[in-house]
């Protein structure tokens, strides 16, 4: 058989991935340690060995000694995988290297504009409280059945979340996939948490203070349209922009 004709073991092609920004506000690796363990000490599997970029630009002194291979660590601790660096400088590209990160430099934040519909920054570590799951038995959606008061969180990964009480001011619910809420919805609704464009909010009654969809998002700051504040309402992403109906 002549070299051509021998089959590919491989082939490389160009990949679209999803990935998770750890925006780190300071460089003190003590300080880091104490407020991962406060806040997800709890909920060690709320990450899934998910692709981390972890982003520098914010630091505000960013000729502080960074010992980033810690930071790397301390992800991995809490399963989150560390592939690359945003915003970082000579020194911490160094040391970035020597973690066997790359260096991102097409993820850019890009600033706001009253012309075109931004893009929610979520912090990625975040509180997380189950209120009272309901079994299913499919294991297809997440089932709250009581009112998810203010200052909590409710995060249905990798499925739909459905919510049978009110989600009160101050609280907040988010699912990979759609939300339904069948009361009144006067929290923040994030669907599609991880991209999911086609993902939708249902609610009974739309009063949110934030909706969100795939990153896309609109706050009470912006007045709900008339025919859908306090009704029945589905919100979806067609392109940029969220979508509100009435049911």
């Amino acid at each position: 058989m002549s070299q051509a004709a021998v089959p590919h073991a491989y082939e490389i092609k160009s990949a679209s991935l999803p990935l998770v920004s750890f925006l780190l506000k300071n460089p003190d690796t003590s300080v880091l340690q104490a407020d991962m363990a406060r806040r997800l000490g709890a909920t060690p599997d709320f990450f899934d060995n998910d692709p981390v970029v972890i982003d520098l630009s914010v630091l505000e002194d960013p000729h502080h000694a960074l010992d980033l291979p810690s930071v790397c660590l301390m992800l991995r601790t809490y399963r989150m995988l560390p592939v690359a660096v945003r915003g970082a400088n000579e020194y911490q590209l160094a040391q970035a290297s020597q973690a066997g990160l790359f260096e991102a430099r097409d993820l850019s934040i890009q600033p706001p504009a009253a012309t075109r519909v931004e893009t929610v920054v979520q912090e990625v570590i975040r509180e997380v409280e189950v209120v009272r799951e309901v079994p299913t038995g499919s294991g297809s959606a997440m089932v709250i059945d009581k009112p998810v008061r203010s200052g909590q969180h409710v995060y249905a990964k990798g499925r739909d979340l459905i919510v049978l009480a009110m989600v009160n001011p101050g609280a907040e619910i988010m699912a990979d996939g759609h939300i339904h809420v069948y009361a009144p919805l006067r929290g923040k609704a994030i669907a599609g948490a991880r991209g999911d464009e086609q993902a939708r909010i249902f609610t009974s009654s739309l009063e949110a203070e934030l909706i969100s969809i795939a990153g896309t998002y609109r706050t009470s700051d912006t007045p709900l349209p008339p025919e859908v504040a306090g009704k029945p309402a589905q919100i979806s992403l067609h392109g940029d922009k969220l979508v509100m109906q009435a049911l």
